[in-house]
């Protein structure tokens, strides 16, 4: 009797109860489970990020750039299980309010991606060579200095397109797979700058000599004619400063300023004081670079050429003010000579008719002259009638 009683303390329907809670139980984990996994998988495809209404742009540029291959979350998802569950549910939040306001902000990453996120595709110890076969790049240097990735690769997925206001109120609906080749097409936006590597090394005192990152010197064929030096190059300079001051400003000891593209501000808004009346003349004086050849004595310049300079001066005096001060006397560390240091201001804006006698056939000082004029000042210059 026992026995049965025990046997009979769980009714029949209590116990269908209990195997069909542990059943349904076990289906919506299942449920719960395979809906997770497919929802995992489908909110990290990148076409899941163009779903956001303003992340069409970020989207279709990843989609024309060199990434393109590599999912966004492998980039923009921090590693954990916690992490991925806080990125996922606020993705899933901002997708089901479908929000389609256009929004005045420029979107702008929280924080910079982690080397680790590109050293998963990236080998730093045996990433040596760049593209253009010429430009050395030790990246495991730059990795050991803890330089971030970012520092010098932060446009090759989406090509500045928030620096460029591509991204501040613009049309999203208007952005697809054509428009974004067109954001990525200008190479200038997407590889590294070379002012970004030369401020970081002037930063950390680092050499920024051209054999230092280039293995043939980086030359442009324009330098390699024979004529470059002689003729050519300031004719080049006169028409694309800005491009030679790329380079060469690097090469000066000397600060140079005064040389950049002006500002939008001083361009329309301050005609009067923000242009630069500075040329490739004043550009070939204040570099130090190009002092080395500019201070020499060109081949032209015969001891003879005293007696003729002045007509070939009226021809082109800017050309000469490429060398020579018109208005200041030489000084102990120059060995330039400067038009004032024999034109004295008194001798220019047509003297001869303002002088108190005739002089107007006289070439060379005569024994007259030094009834007024000191003869050791006029003789430092010009040769008297009488040697």
């Amino acid at each position: 009797m026992n026995v049965e009683k025990k046997q009979l303390r769980f009714p029949p329907r209590y116990r269908y109860m209990l195997i069909k809670i542990v059943t349904l139980t076990l289906l919506f984990l299942a449920l719960f489970f395979i809906i997770g996994v497919y929802g995992l998988h489908a909110t990290s495809s990148s076409k899941f990020c163009s779903s956001c209404h303003e992340m069409k742009p970020e989207y279709y540029t990843w989609k024309a750039s060199t990434h393109s291959e590599v999912d966004c979350v492998k980039c923009h998802t921090e590693p954990g299980i916690k992490q991925i569950a806080k990125d996922k549910a606020d993705g899933v939040i901002k997708g089901l309010r479908n929000e389609q306001v256009t929004t005045a902000a420029i979107i702008r990453m929280p924080k910079e991606i982690s080397n680790s996120k590109c050293e998963k595709c990236h080998n730093m110890a045996t990433r040596g060579v760049s593209a253009s076969g010429d430009i050395i790049i030790p990246h495991q240097q730059h990795s050991d200095k803890k330089i971030k990735c970012t520092q010098c690769h932060s446009n090759v997925a989406h090509g500045e397109i928030a620096d460029r206001n591509m991204t501040f109120k613009t049309d999203y609906d208007k952005w697809d797979s054509k428009v974004g080749k067109a954001a990525m097409a200008d190479l200038k936006f997407i590889r590294p700058k070379m002012e970004t590597c030369m401020d970081c090394h002037i930063a950390r005192k680092i050499t920024t000599e051209c054999s230092a990152c280039h293995t043939t010197g980086m030359v442009p064929d324009s330098h390699k004619k024979a004529d470059f030096k002689t003729k050519t190059h300031g004719i080049i300079a006169k028409t694309d400063l800005k491009d030679c001051n790329a380079c060469h400003k690097y090469m000066s000891t000397a600060t140079l300023e005064g040389y950049e593209e002006v500002s939008v501000i001083d361009k329309y808004l301050n005609k009067d004081g923000g242009q630069s009346n500075k040329n490739e003349h004043a550009y070939a004086k204040e570099n130090t670079f190009c002092q080395a050849c500019h201070q020499t004595r060109p081949a032209s310049h015969t001891q003879s050429f005293i007696g003729s300079h002045g007509e070939q001066a009226s021809k082109n005096e800017e050309k000469c003010y490429t060398c020579h001060e018109p208005n200041q006397s030489n000084t102990a560390s120059d060995n330039t000579v400067n038009c004032s240091t024999c034109h004295q201001m008194k001798h220019r804006n047509n003297w001869r008719d303002r002088h108190p006698i005739p002089v107007e056939n006289v070439k060379k000082p005569e024994a007259r002259c030094y009834t007024c004029h000191a003869e050791k000042t006029c003789t430092s210059c010009h040769k008297s009638n009488k040697d």
